[in-house]
């Protein structure tokens, strides 16, 4: 086998299934990116400016919104050019740059959620020494965390997979994750398989436990007040519940489909689910939270339409 350790680039096999639909593609990608880009902007702008929205959730929530730009914008302008190209190819170095924002956006909205869900736990089950624990230092202090931390912690995977020798060029996706490099190693990889599902536990487990403690105190103490109160603590768990489940259950399909044989999964079928995670979750996160949280959605409406919302006031 030829030994391809100075490649210069990668052969993406997944834009084959395009076929004589790529234009119909490029314009839903392009549209869902648009659409991605204006709602994430819209609900960012909206929390910087509006200072009655400089609480722990929204500024948890605009921290979320931040990050799914960056993970739609890891993805989409490359998608959006590979889909009209005849190559499909993409170059090392850039391969390597979209792994490591692609993985950092997806452990950042790990933290991000997690996170979310202390806060919504700690705003519940301990009201009134909310503000005390949810003071403006420890909030910027978790909000740096959500970023600095993963940012940091996959520095250590990519060297490890900048380093391998590689003897073969082609990905059978229409991205680049880490697992499908590794897989191109000319030497055995079962140190690195171990140590990237050690990760995917020792990371995302702790994460998925904080989470699921917090909705179960959340449940417990919701089961005990009044019709009222339940009413007001589902209605700002519900974003967040729906945000968490959606998000897990399109990354939880990427692990199998990385780490398991599903090749009986036709391929259309598997890259569809597999940038499910990466486009579906930025573009619907600002659309569930913005019609969810009525506070959220009379700032934007007072923000984009104040002609229209002055003369209610007067």
């Amino acid at each position: 086998m030829e030994n391809t350790s100075h490649t210069t680039s990668f052969l993406l096999t997944g834009y084959k299934e395009t076929g004589d639909l790529q234009y119909l593609y490029f314009l839903v990608i392009l549209l869902v990116y648009m659409l991605t880009i204006a709602a994430n902007t819209v609900i960012i702008c909206v929390i910087c400016v509006e200072r009655s929205l400089h609480e722990p959730m929204y500024m948890f929530l605009c921290s979320l919104q931040v990050n799914g730009l960056y993970g739609s914008t890891a993805l989409c302008p490359a998608l959006l050019v590979n889909i009209l190209s005849d190559r499909h190819e993409i170059s090392r170095t850039a391969c390597l740059i979209q792994i490591y924002s692609l993985h950092t956006y997806g452990m950042c909205e790990y933290m991000a959620l997690a996170v979310m869900g202390y806060d919504r736990y700690v705003s519940i089950c301990h009201p009134f020494h909310y503000s005390i624990i949810m003071s403006p230092s420890r909030v910027y202090k978790l909000i740096v965390m959500t970023w600095l931390f993963p940012l940091a912690v996959y520095t250590v995977n990519i060297v490890v997979t900048i380093r391998l020798p590689l003897c073969k060029r082609t990905i059978d996706k229409v991205y680049c994750d880490n697992y499908s490099v590794v897989r191109l190693a000319c030497i055995d990889v079962t140190i690195n398989n171990i140590m990237g599902s050690i990760f995917i536990v020792v990371y995302i487990f702790p994460l998925a436990l904080l989470i699921l403690y917090s909705y179960v105190q959340i449940l417990r103490i919701c089961l005990k007040s009044s019709a009222a109160s339940r009413s007001k603590a589902l209605n700002t768990c519900v974003p967040h519940l729906v945000t968490v489940i959606n998000f897990f259950v399109s990354t939880l399909f990427e692990l199998f489909q990385s780490r398991f044989d599903m090749e009986h999964v036709p391929l259309v079928i598997r890259i569809l689910l597999s940038v499910y995670f990466l486009i579906l979750p930025p573009l619907l996160n600002p659309i569930i939270y913005g019609l969810r949280s009525q506070k959220l959605k009379e700032k934007t409406k007072k923000l984009l339409c104040p002609k229209l919302i002055l003369p209610v006031l007067e």
